[in-house]
Protein backbone atom coordinates (compact mmCIF):
# COMPACT_ATOMS: atom_id res chain seq x y z
CA UNK A 1 0.00 0.00 0.00
CA UNK A 2 1.26 3.78 -1.09
CA UNK A 3 0.75 6.40 1.75
CA UNK A 4 0.08 9.41 0.37
CA UNK A 5 3.14 11.11 2.22
CA UNK A 6 5.67 8.31 3.68
CA UNK A 7 7.99 10.22 5.72
CA UNK A 8 11.50 8.69 6.68
CA UNK A 9 10.89 7.07 10.21
CA UNK A 10 14.46 6.56 12.62
CA UNK A 11 16.54 3.44 11.89
CA UNK A 12 14.27 0.53 13.27
CA UNK A 13 15.60 -3.41 12.63
CA UNK A 14 11.61 -3.92 11.30
CA UNK A 15 11.60 -2.43 8.09
CA UNK A 16 7.52 -3.51 8.42
CA UNK A 17 7.16 -0.37 11.02
CA UNK A 18 5.64 2.49 9.42
CA UNK A 19 2.90 4.80 11.15
CA UNK A 20 0.91 6.59 9.86
CA UNK A 21 2.81 9.54 11.58
CA UNK A 22 5.47 9.58 9.11
CA UNK A 23 2.64 10.03 6.23
CA UNK A 24 2.02 13.24 8.15
CA UNK A 25 5.47 14.86 9.37
CA UNK A 26 6.07 14.93 5.71
CA UNK A 27 3.04 16.91 4.64
CA UNK A 28 4.08 19.03 7.53
CA UNK A 29 8.36 19.30 6.70
CA UNK A 30 5.94 20.30 3.23
CA UNK A 31 3.92 22.61 4.37
CA UNK A 32 7.35 24.72 6.54
CA UNK A 33 9.76 23.90 3.43
CA UNK A 34 6.94 26.18 1.12
CA UNK A 35 6.84 28.81 3.71
CA UNK A 36 10.25 28.74 4.70
CA UNK A 37 11.35 29.71 1.06
CA UNK A 38 8.68 32.29 0.73
CA UNK A 39 10.31 34.05 4.01
CA UNK A 40 13.75 33.62 3.13
CA UNK A 41 12.87 35.70 -0.11
CA UNK A 42 10.93 38.19 2.12
CA UNK A 43 7.33 37.36 -0.01
CA UNK A 44 4.07 37.70 1.12
CA UNK A 45 1.46 35.62 0.06
CA UNK A 46 -0.01 37.78 -3.06
CA UNK A 47 3.47 38.40 -4.22
CA UNK A 48 4.22 34.36 -4.47
CA UNK A 49 0.51 33.88 -5.73
CA UNK A 50 1.52 36.10 -8.81
CA UNK A 51 4.86 35.08 -9.46
CA UNK A 52 3.57 31.34 -9.47
CA UNK A 53 -0.10 31.34 -10.55
CA UNK A 54 -1.26 29.77 -7.50
CA UNK A 55 -3.97 31.68 -5.53
CA UNK A 56 -3.35 33.10 -2.09
CA UNK A 57 -5.59 31.17 -0.36
CA UNK A 58 -4.60 28.12 -1.67
CA UNK A 59 -0.86 28.74 -0.76
CA UNK A 60 -2.04 30.23 2.48
CA UNK A 61 -3.30 26.48 3.32
CA UNK A 62 -0.73 24.39 2.03
CA UNK A 63 1.59 26.08 4.37
CA UNK A 64 -0.55 25.41 7.15
CA UNK A 65 -0.92 22.26 6.43
CA UNK A 66 -4.88 22.41 5.35
CA UNK A 67 -4.23 21.51 1.79
CA UNK A 68 -2.04 18.80 0.21
CA UNK A 69 -1.13 19.86 -2.90
CA UNK A 70 -0.97 18.56 -6.15
CA UNK A 71 1.91 17.89 -8.00
CA UNK A 72 1.31 20.19 -10.69
CA UNK A 73 0.01 23.25 -7.49
CA UNK A 74 3.89 22.36 -6.32
CA UNK A 75 5.74 22.39 -9.46
CA UNK A 76 4.49 26.04 -9.90
CA UNK A 77 5.63 26.82 -6.20
CA UNK A 78 9.10 25.43 -7.03
CA UNK A 79 9.76 27.65 -10.15
CA UNK A 80 8.67 30.94 -8.72
CA UNK A 81 11.64 29.96 -6.08
CA UNK A 82 13.86 29.14 -8.78
CA UNK A 83 14.06 25.66 -7.29
CA UNK A 84 12.81 21.98 -9.33
CA UNK A 85 9.98 20.41 -7.80
CA UNK A 86 12.62 17.62 -6.70
CA UNK A 87 14.74 19.98 -5.08
CA UNK A 88 12.13 21.19 -2.91
CA UNK A 89 10.71 17.62 -2.04
CA UNK A 90 14.39 16.74 -1.24
CA UNK A 91 15.06 20.01 0.99
CA UNK A 92 11.94 18.69 2.95
CA UNK A 93 12.52 15.06 3.08
CA UNK A 94 16.41 16.14 3.93
CA UNK A 95 17.69 14.02 6.71
CA UNK A 96 21.50 13.57 6.36
CA UNK A 97 20.90 9.46 6.14
CA UNK A 98 23.23 7.90 3.37
CA UNK A 99 21.25 4.56 3.23
CA UNK A 100 17.69 4.29 2.27
CA UNK A 101 16.31 1.18 2.53
CA UNK A 102 12.97 0.63 0.35
CA UNK A 103 10.39 0.42 3.16
CA UNK A 104 11.95 4.20 4.55
CA UNK A 105 11.97 5.91 0.89
CA UNK A 106 9.49 9.15 1.32
CA UNK A 107 6.70 8.49 -1.28
CA UNK A 108 4.49 11.52 -2.49
CA UNK A 109 1.76 10.77 -4.11
CA UNK A 110 -0.84 13.28 -5.93
CA UNK A 111 -3.85 13.93 -4.25
CA UNK A 112 -6.03 14.72 -7.35
CA UNK A 113 -4.48 12.51 -10.19
CA UNK A 114 -2.86 9.59 -7.95
CA UNK A 115 0.78 10.11 -9.66
CA UNK A 116 2.91 8.87 -7.12
CA UNK A 117 6.94 9.88 -6.50
CA UNK A 118 9.30 7.56 -4.58
CA UNK A 119 12.55 9.06 -3.50
CA UNK A 120 15.29 6.04 -4.20
CA UNK A 121 18.55 8.01 -2.96
CA UNK A 122 19.37 8.53 0.51
CA UNK A 123 18.08 12.07 1.64
CA UNK A 124 21.60 13.41 1.87
CA UNK A 125 21.09 16.65 -0.31
CA UNK A 126 24.05 14.87 -2.81
CA UNK A 127 24.34 15.77 -6.39
CA UNK A 128 22.76 13.26 -7.88
CA UNK A 129 18.74 12.15 -7.03
CA UNK A 130 17.24 9.24 -7.81
CA UNK A 131 13.53 9.07 -7.97
CA UNK A 132 10.85 6.17 -9.12
CA UNK A 133 7.57 7.65 -10.86
CA UNK A 134 4.17 5.88 -11.30
CA UNK A 135 1.82 7.61 -13.85
CA UNK A 136 -1.57 6.19 -13.87
CA UNK A 137 -3.28 5.78 -17.35
CA UNK A 138 -4.59 8.56 -18.81
CA UNK A 139 -2.76 10.88 -16.28
CA UNK A 140 -1.25 14.42 -17.83
CA UNK A 141 1.47 16.46 -15.32
CA UNK A 142 2.55 19.00 -16.94
CA UNK A 143 5.86 21.44 -15.61
CA UNK A 144 6.80 24.95 -16.75
CA UNK A 145 10.38 24.94 -18.03
CA UNK A 146 11.62 27.02 -14.52
CA UNK A 147 11.30 23.15 -13.43
CA UNK A 148 14.15 22.14 -15.32
CA UNK A 149 16.82 25.11 -15.29
CA UNK A 150 18.92 24.63 -12.37
CA UNK A 151 19.38 20.37 -13.40
CA UNK A 152 20.38 17.68 -16.11
CA UNK A 153 17.85 15.03 -16.47
CA UNK A 154 17.26 11.69 -17.77
CA UNK A 155 14.13 9.81 -17.81
CA UNK A 156 14.34 5.83 -18.06
CA UNK A 157 10.94 3.75 -18.95
CA UNK A 158 10.83 0.36 -16.66
CA UNK A 159 7.33 -0.36 -17.19
CA UNK A 160 4.74 0.56 -19.83
CA UNK A 161 4.71 3.36 -22.40
CA UNK A 162 5.15 7.02 -21.53
CA UNK A 163 4.60 9.88 -24.15
CA UNK A 164 7.07 12.88 -23.24
CA UNK A 165 6.50 16.28 -24.42
CA UNK A 166 9.67 18.86 -24.67
CA UNK A 167 8.43 22.15 -25.68
CA UNK A 168 7.33 21.08 -29.42
CA UNK A 169 9.04 17.67 -29.40
CA UNK A 170 6.84 14.60 -28.60
CA UNK A 171 8.50 11.52 -27.23
CA UNK A 172 6.72 8.15 -27.07
CA UNK A 173 9.00 6.07 -24.62
CA UNK A 174 8.76 2.27 -24.31
CA UNK A 175 10.21 -0.01 -21.74
CA UNK A 176 13.68 0.33 -21.52
CA UNK A 177 14.11 3.52 -23.33
CA UNK A 178 15.73 6.59 -21.93
CA UNK A 179 15.47 10.18 -22.76
CA UNK A 180 18.28 13.09 -21.95
CA UNK A 181 16.55 15.94 -21.72
CA UNK A 182 17.86 19.44 -23.29
CA UNK A 183 17.45 22.86 -22.66
CA UNK A 184 14.91 23.98 -20.20
CA UNK A 185 11.50 23.89 -21.73
CA UNK A 186 7.61 23.58 -20.68
CA UNK A 187 7.09 19.44 -20.85
CA UNK A 188 4.39 17.29 -20.13
CA UNK A 189 4.32 13.55 -18.72
CA UNK A 190 1.59 11.61 -19.83
CA UNK A 191 0.47 7.96 -20.31
CA UNK A 192 -1.51 7.51 -23.34
CA UNK A 193 -1.54 3.18 -22.58
CA UNK A 194 -3.83 1.09 -20.86
CA UNK A 195 -1.95 0.10 -17.82
CA UNK A 196 0.26 1.41 -15.44
CA UNK A 197 3.90 3.16 -16.35
CA UNK A 198 6.76 3.27 -14.35
CA UNK A 199 9.79 5.33 -14.85
CA UNK A 200 12.91 6.28 -13.42
CA UNK A 201 14.41 9.96 -12.92
CA UNK A 202 17.81 10.42 -12.78
CA UNK A 203 18.91 14.06 -12.23
CA UNK A 204 22.19 16.01 -11.34
CA UNK A 205 22.60 19.62 -10.23
CA UNK A 206 23.71 22.24 -12.88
Amino acid sequence: MILAFNGSPPFIDSDLFMSESSAIDLTEAISSRVKTEREARNWSLSELAERSGVSKAMISKVERGEASPTATVLGRLSGAFGLTLSTLLALAEQTGERLARHAGQPVWQDPETGYTRRRISPPTGGVLELLEIELPVGVRVPYPPDAFVFQHQQIWVTKGVLTFREGQQVYRLAEGDCLQLGAPAECEFFNGGDAVCCYVVGLVRR
